[in-house]
């Protein structure tokens, strides 16, 4: 496995068991003190959704039967991951409509005893435009996240082709110096035939020569 893979996932497991006992400690807090914990966990997210993408991309390096067994971890961690992100939202939902109800009761200690249907009215509006924000802030946050993933996807895959061309190169260049030992041998070869031509040829040659020699000294003779 690869010693960079592990030194995240070491920092992940810490970092989720903090977030897991921080919730549960959220979920029974109540005013500021909730608040801040509640920021204090989604600094703790946005850092273990970083840990995650840095660990997908390690592991889609490696080779094909590690990258399997790490990504089939990654899977199990980001779900775990996203039943966190679920258990913040529905803490923060829940201290949302607290502080909505607070917020109606102190406006009619605070008044007369019976507030009117436009204060509430208005209040409810409030509340509702604030809820707006924050789906719209969270939407936002969303889609950078997935912007942020398509690039990590994108670099992925850039990095693949770059293997594949690396690969090709060194294929073709070792095709080359296969075709140049070749060439080599069949200059070398073709030297030897034409070398062995003169030699028959030279031999072809004298024998001729003899058995002319020989016929004239017959005829003569």
């Amino acid at each position: 496995m690869s010693e960079v893979f592990e030194g995240y996932e070491r920092q992940y497991c810490e970092l989720s068991d903090n977030l897991t006992r921080s919730c549960t400690s959220a979920s029974v807090l109540h005013g500021e003190l909730k608040k801040q914990k509640l920021s204090e966990i989604k600094e703790g997210l946005d850092e273990a959704d970083a840990l995650i993408r840095k660990m997908d991309l390690e592991a889609r390096s490696l080779q094909p039967s590690i990258k399997a067994t790490l990504l089939a971890k990654l899977r199990e961690y980001k779900h775990y991951l996203n039943n966190l992100k679920t258990d913040v939202k529905r803490i923060t939902s829940t201290d949302t409509n607290q502080a909505a109800r607070d917020e109606l009761l102190e406006s009619g200690i605070d008044g007369t005893t019976t507030v009117s249907a436009d204060q509430k009215g208005r209040l409810l509006m409030s509340t509702e435009r604030l809820n707006q924000s924050t789906d719209r802030i969270k939407e936002s946050r969303r889609t950078m996240l997935e912007t942020e993933e398509l690039g990590v996807s994108i670099q992925q895959d850039l990095h693949q082709q770059r293997q594949s061309l690396l690969h090709a190169h060194s294929t073709l260049h070792a095709v080359d110096d296969n075709i140049s030992k070749s060439k080599k041998i069949l200059t070398t070869i073709s030297r030897r035939i034409n070398k062995n031509k003169l030699i028959l040829s030279s031999i072809i040659g004298a024998l001729i020569l003899a058995i002319l020699i020989i016929l004239y000294i017959k005829l003569v003779g």
